[in-house]
């Protein structure tokens, strides 16, 4: 008996555009130096899961450098993280219909035997978990299915699939994203306002998961859990830890912020379970004459004479003189600027005297002189020139230039 692990890496991200314009979402950058697929696998890895399978369809490019570039084992280890992108064969011509027909058209990649299990894991949480405790659960219950599951307030159900546990753990309803206190009677637990939802980390029998994806289910969340909670033994394991689903702008933006600060919620540098990234060759970084509170300041970045407060600050940033940047997340960049042999009008990172509040900067933006970036209009959503207006949060997307005085 093994268990492999599959990582979903959804569709096209629209929810989290447009830093998904250019890159997948497991791709997206988090923490100044992670991406997101960083958090499964790293969780899969410490759980002694050596087995892992990473799906995606849009925009796999810069998924593919990573993870080839981040996940080299050696020959002894026998673990390996594989990615799986839509391929046509002449039995299948078309492209992934949702994340249940995305794991069906890889199925013979993963070699499974009936007694193995499989964790399904989605690409866009931050959280730290032992896999290894679900997997035991879902042996002492003799589970067919079992959902792990986190306590979330009534206000939120909307954005959730929400379970009934039963006494021992047997899930007996489920209910996707119900939004009036109608659609909720009968699924409140014993902490009044409190609701069971699922955290989109799944661990089937092999041969179950294998009889339900013989069904036409395009999608786990949907269709092929609701289904699989009807027709199999599905049980409920409760998750007590941090858990953030970034799967929206706002979200992304709100769990970034959160890592900054003496007590995050969830800490990059806790020694257990740590998270596994692309080691990179990069100098410290230099900060000169600046004034930095509850921030993380990535490698290799230049600061020089700036505010900086409550945000991140991503790899390789120039955050030049008298600018200040405020509740942000800056990308950084991919690359240093200061030896090109070609200068750019506008050079990269943030320009002299600008201020950058309530807003993310992704990877290789130009922001110039005296710009300012804080959506002063107070504007929810809007499409404009170099910039994006989300949930009220203004995204400059990657290599994009904002020119000298612009007002966003």
């Amino acid at each position: 008996m093994s268990v492999i692990a599959i990582i979903l890496g959804g569709g096209q991200g629209r929810r989290l555009f447009p830093l998904t314009l250019y890159r997948s979402k497991p791709a997206v950058p988090i923490g100044g130096k992670y991406r997101l697929v960083d958090i499964p696998i790293s969780n899969s890895l410490h759980s002694n899961i050596k087995q892992i399978f990473v799906l995606t369809q849009y925009n796999s490019a810069s998924l593919n450098n990573h993870i080839h570039n981040t996940y080299k084992f050696d020959y002894f280890s026998r673990a390996s993280v594989v990615l799986l992108a839509a391929e046509q064969t002449v039995s299948n011509q078309r492209w992934f219909q949702g994340t249940a027909d995305a794991v069906r058209c890889h199925i013979s990649h993963y070699h499974l035997k009936p007694d193995d299990d499989v964790l399904v894991l989605s690409g866009d949480h931050l959280y730290r978990m032992e896999y290894q405790e679900l997997i035991q659960f879902h042996h002492e219950k003799n589970a067919d299915v079992t959902i792990s599951t986190i306590l979330v307030p009534e206000g939120v159900t909307h954005e959730f699939g929400i379970l009934k546990v039963e006494r021992g753990g047997k899930i007996s309803e489920f209910r996707e994203k119900p939004a009036t206190q109608e659609e909720r009677k009968g699924l409140e637990t014993s902490e009044k306002g409190r609701y069971l939802a699922s955290m989109g980390v799944y661990i089937f029998k092999a041969w179950v998961l294998l009889e339900l994806l013989k069904g036409n289910e395009a999608d786990f969340g949907k269709e092929l859990i609701p289904r699989a909670i009807k027709e199999c033994k599905s049980f409920g394991y409760v998750f007590d830890g941090y858990w953030r689903d970034i799967g929206t702008i706002k979200n992304f933006y709100k769990a970034n912020l959160e890592l900054t600060g003496p007590y995050p919620k969830f800490r990059f540098h806790s020694p257990k379970g740590s998270i596994f990234t692309h080691p990179r060759f990069l100098p410290p970084s230099q900060v000169i004459s600046c004034r930095i509170d509850n921030s993380l300041i990535s490698e290799g970045s230049v600061l020089r004479e700036s505010t900086i407060e409550n945000s991140i600050v991503g790899l390789r940033s120039v955050v030049h003189k008298k600018a200040a940047i405020k509740n942000a997340v800056i990308m950084g960049a991919d690359y240093f600027e200061f030896e090109a042999p070609t200068p750019h009008e506008v050079p990269l990172g943030i320009g002299e005297g600008s201020v950058v509040e309530n807003a993310i900067i992704d990877k290789n933006a130009r922001i110039g002189r005296f710009v300012t970036v804080k959506n002063v209009k107070g504007i929810e959503q809007e499409d404009g020139n170099g910039y994006y207006i989300r949930e009220g949060i203004v995204i400059v997307p990657k290599d994009a230039v904002i020119p000298d005085q612009a007002v966003i």
